[in-house]
């Protein structure tokens, strides 16, 4: 058993309690920790409460049963993808929902007003891959005039994403995520199933020229496939605004998840510090951020680099204390976790003819039914979810 993570290494990085280990052998992941950044539901709920105004309010439909406001709202606009990434689609493929069974522009654009009306001020357009999507700078520039939504993003896989930039800019589109997970083009095709890698960094480079700040770039971790890249990839926020954001492998259906695979966040850190945690004049160049306690990744700068360090640690650290997203799949059906199976269709009793309330009471009850945390990675590899393509990323 070997401790991934130091004491030295976390009281450096402003984690002082000396609990602050994660420890990793024989193929499981067991965690010892108590860190300031910790966050109980009743810290939660006191810092929510701080954080709303009276010029912001919110309806009792976002709230679940242990008083998370959810504000956040991730709308898959398609099931199709221009890749086939390992992690994300089953290598045999899947089989995707009819067209006329998936949401229209009007739908989405109705769901997704009723979701602002009542608090929600994030919207994020996901996919499959969403630019393939043919209305989507319509879509874009509708929900980006809905009165009180304050951030429209999107998460792409980039293929497409530099010529279309542009347009969506001007349809509002306030920020982007763009998914690469390995800097060697042989290495992409393999982990696609198809070329174009110089295509997505070409996307990454546009996103920058057009005043994205900062440019997210997610790159999911797998053991034998890129965690040998981690220190390469840190090094793209030496001179660009880029926020690297390091993903725990996650297990959905179809994409042969193994706990071996799974690379966790103590490890990767403990790489990023190898290679950039030196001392400059008795400080340590790496520091945490201030997260806001519905951020799901934890944030870090570098001395130096004009970007930023992120990780996401759904697996081994996870961070439903502090949950505050909500998705829309493309077909219409309505999850409150990402990784449980229970999903409800808004699209067919909207298609019956069901007015707004009546939405609103579907929505209510499906958030108040939201559980307090996913049942653990060895769990979740158990249980049958669908693929991640018709989930969303």
């Amino acid at each position: 058993m070997r401790r991934c993570y130091s004491k030295f290494t976390a009281y450096h990085l402003g984690f002082k309690n000396s609990n602050f280990l994660l420890q990793v052998g024989s193929g499981s992941v067991s965690r010892t920790i108590a860190t300031t950044s910790e966050r109980s539901f009743s810290n939660y709920a006191a810092q929510v409460d701080q954080s709303q105004t009276k010029d912001n309010p919110f309806s009792d439909m976002l709230i679940d049963s242990f008083g998370r406001l959810h504000t956040y709202l991730r709308i898959s606009l398609t099931e199709r993808c221009n890749l086939r990434c390992q992690y994300c689609m089953p290598s045999e493929g899947v089989e995707l929902t009819p067209n006329s069974d998936l949401l229209s522009q009007s739908e989405i654009v109705r769901l997704a007003g009723l979701f602002v009306s009542a608090g929600v001020n994030k919207i994020r357009l996901t996919g499959g891959e969403p630019t393939v999507r043919k209305d989507i700078e319509e879509i874009c520039m509708q929900l980006s005039s809905l009165k009180g939504l304050k951030n429209l993003a999107i998460t792409t896989n980039g293929i497409t994403l530099a010529r279309k930039l542009p347009k969506l800019q001007e349809c509002g589109l306030d920020s982007l995520n763009i998914s690469l997970d390995t800097l060697v083009p042989a290495k992409f095709e393999f982990l696609t199933r198809r070329k174009g890698h110089d295509r997505v960094l070409k996307s990454i480079d546009t996103a920058i020229e057009l005043g994205y700040n900062p440019v997210k770039v997610n790159c999911v971790v797998m053991r034998g496939l890129n965690d040998d890249e981690i220190c390469d990839f840190v090094e793209l926020t030496r001179d660009k605004p880029i926020n690297v954001r390091f993903i725990e492998f996650m297990p959905f259906d179809g994409n042969v998840w193994n706990v071996k695979k799974l690379v966790p966040y103590a490890e990767v850190m403990d790489k990023v510090v190898s290679c950039y945690g030196k001392q400059v004049k008795g400080f340590p160049s790496i520091k945490r951020m201030q997260d806001h306690p519905t951020e799901t990744a934890k944030n870090f700068t570098i001395d130096g680099h004009c970007g930023s360090v992120s990780f996401i640690t759904s697996m081994t650290e996870h961070f439903c204390a502090g949950c505050n997203r909500l998705r829309l799949l493309a077909d219409g059906n309505f999850k409150v976790c990402l990784f449980g199976p229970s999903e409800v269709s808004l699209r067919d009793p909207l298609r019956s003819g069901a007015d707004d309330e009546a939405l609103r009471e579907i929505i209510g009850a499906a958030v108040k039914r939201k559980k307090a945390a996913h049942a653990g990675m060895l769990d979740i590899a158990k249980t049958a979810n669908r693929p991640m393509i018709h989930i969303g990323g």
